[in-house]
C-alpha cells in the first residue's frame, strides 16, 4: 500500500480555474474522505489522482513516485464509480476477472484473486449470476470486488453509495469500513454526505470552490471547525448561528461571546432547555420532528431568526409557546463576522 502527496495541484478548463493550489498528504493505510457541496471540486480532484483528468499545475505522488505523466492503468490505483458499470452479459465472476484477463494474468492467479475478493465481500454465492439478478447493494459489492482483485496501492471511491436506498447505504457503508479494516489499504472516498464522512474517515478534507477549507479527523472538525462554512457543513443538524443581539444581554459574557463583530455558533444537540430567565436565548416553538430516540424542536425568535434544538424528549407545550435555552461555555463557538474564521 502507498500514501498520496498533492503539492500545489491546480486544474483549469481554459480560463476557468476549478482547483486552486491544493496541498494534501494522505498517509499510507489512511481512509481519507473528500467532502463538500456539489461543484466544490471533490470528484475532479479524485479523477486527477486516478489520471482520468490532466493536472494543470503542481504534482501528484503515489508512494513517493510522481505520477503526473503516468497512465491511469500504471498508477497503482483502482476506482469505484457512482454507477456500477458492470458488463450485463457477463457473470459476476467474469466481471471481476475481466481486467485481470486483459492483463494476461495466469488463470490460476485470476481464480484465486476473484474467489478471495468474493469471500471478503460475501458474494461467493453470486459468482455465476449476471448483474440483473442482483440487488443494487450486491452490484456495488461486485464493482468493489473488481477493484480489489487488482490489488491496487490506492482505492478511489467516487460517491459509491449515492444510487442506493437509505437502508442499503448504511449496510454498504459498514461493509466498506470493514473492508478497510481487513485490507489496511489507503482509500480516498468522495461524498457530499457528511454522515458518510464522519462515520468512515480517519481524515476528512472539506472542500469549497476548489480550495481546502479544513483537514482533520472527524471529531477535530466537529469540535473545532476552522470557519462558519465547516461548522455548518459538519454535523447534523447543521450548527445554529446567532448574532450578539439575538442572545439575552443579561446572560454572562462567557455565554454571550462578544459584540456585533462576532457570530456565535451552538450545535442543536448542545442546547439545553432551562427555566425562563436562566438561559441565553428564548424563542417560540414552531415545529417538532419526533424521531424516536430524540426530537428536533424548530424554533423562531422574535426577530424571525430560526434555529433547531435537539432534545431527548419532545416538548410538552403547544405550538407557539416559548422555550428558553442555554449551553455550556465550552460548547459555544465564536467566529469573526467579516471573515467567518474561528476565534479561539
Amino acid at each position: 500500500m502507498a500514501g498520496l502527496t498533492l503539492e500545489n495541484v491546480t486544474k483549469r478548463y481554459g480560463e476557468l480555474q476549478v482547483i486552486h493550489g491544493v496541498d494534501l498528504i494522505i498517509e499510507q493505510g489512511e481512509f481519507c474522505v473528500f467532502v463538500g457541496p456539489s461543484g466544490c471540486g471533490k470528484s475532479t480532484l479524485l479523477r486527477m489522482i486516478a489520471g482520468l483528468e490532466d493536472i494543470s499545475g503542481g504534482s501528484i505522488a503515489i508512494g513517493g513516485r510522481i505520477v503526473n505523466e503516468v497512465a491511469p492503468a500504471k498508477r497503482g490505483v483502482a476506482m469505484v464509480f457512482q454507477t456500477y458499470a458492470l458488463y450485463p452479459h457477463m457473470t459476476v465472476y467474469n466481471n471481476m476477472a475481466f481486467g485481470l484477463r486483459q492483463a494476461k494474468m495466469p488463470k490460476t492467479e485470476i481464480d484465486t484473486r476473484v474467489r478471495a475478493a468474493a469471500e471478503v465481500l460475501h458474494i461467493t454465492d453470486y459468482l455465476e449470476r449476471t448483474p440483473r439478478a442482483l440487488s443494487g447493494g450486491q452490484r456495488q459489492r461486485v464493482a468493489i470486488g473488481r477493484a480489489i482483485v487488482r490489488e491496487p496501492e490506492v482505492f478511489l471511491f467516487d460517491e459509491p453509495l449515492s444510487n442506493l436506498d437509505a437502508a442499503l447505504r448504511v449496510q454498504t457503508r459498514l461493509e466498506i469500513a470493514r473492508l478497510h479494516e481487513r485490507l489496511g489499504a489507503t482509500m480516498v472516498y468522495v461524498t457530499h454526505d457528511q454522515v458518510e464522512a464522519m462515520t468512515l474517515a480517519d481524515k476528512i478534507v472539506v472542500l469549497r470552490d476548489g480550495r481546502i477549507e479544513q483537514v482533520g479527523s472527524p471529531m477535530e472538525l466537529y469540535e473545532r471547525p476552522r470557519n462558519t462554512f465547516v461548522a455548518q457543513f459538519i454535523g447534523s443538524p447543521k450548527m445554529n448561528f446567532f448574532g450578539a443581539g439575538q442572545l439575552d444581554p443579561s446572560a454572562p459574557e462567557d455565554l454571550r461571546g462578544g459584540g456585533p463583530d462576532r457570530i456565535i455558533g451552538i450545535r442543536a444537540e448542545h442546547l439545553r432547555e432551562v427555566a425562563e430567565g436562566e438561559g441565553i436565548l428564548s424563542a417560540r416553538l414552531e415545529l417538532v420532528e419526533q424521531l424516536g430516540e430524540y426530537a428536533l424542536a424548530h424554533m423562531i425568535g422574535d426577530d424571525g431568526h430560526e434555529f433547531i434544538a435537539k432534545l431527548e424528549q419532545p416538548p410538552r407545550i403547544p405550538k407557539g409557546a416559548r422555550m428558553t435555552f442555554t449551553a455550556r461555555p465550552d460548547l459555544i463557538h465564536r467566529f469573526d463576522r467579516a471573515s467567518g474564521l474561528r476565534i479561539d
